[in-house]
């Protein structure tokens, strides 16, 4: 059973920026793809950004792309660097890690999923 376990989240105006962390108790994250998702109440899951077993390749929602960065460490952490937050933004994030090397947008592609961390933006 690997234990998923995010953190960094908090509450920041907009246009601040925070840096999420995501620690899995197994080493199979480190040759499998992460990624990280949202969830706000009253809506559903959405994908936010991924990334490959060695960091090569990564995958960002439109809603995201050249605001958020995703990132690992040869540890297999992942990390989620968040800039220009938009109450928009506001939601519960979740890492997971995935079924293979690599991994996109379908939920179904991960196996492990943490807790979430909350983010919240206000205006």
């Amino acid at each position: 059973q690997v234990q998923v376990t995010e953190s960094g989240g908090g509450l920041v105006q907009a246009g601040g920026s925070l840096r999420l962390s995501c620690t899995a108790s197994a080493r199979t994250s480190t040759n499998n793809a992460m990624g990280w998702f949202r969830q706000a109440p009253g809506r559903e899951r959405e994908f936010v950004a991924s990334i490959s077993w060695n960091g090569g390749s990564t995958v960002y929602s439109d809603s995201v792309k050249g605001r958020f960065s995703v990132s690992r460490n040869r540890a297999g952490s992942a990390f989620l660097q968040m800039n220009a937050l938009n109450p928009l933004d506001t939601a519960l994030y979740y890492c997971a890690v995935g079924r293979s090397s690599y991994a996109g947008r379908d939920p179904g592609g991960y196996t492990y999923w943490g807790q979430g961390t909350q983010v919240t933006v206000s205006s």
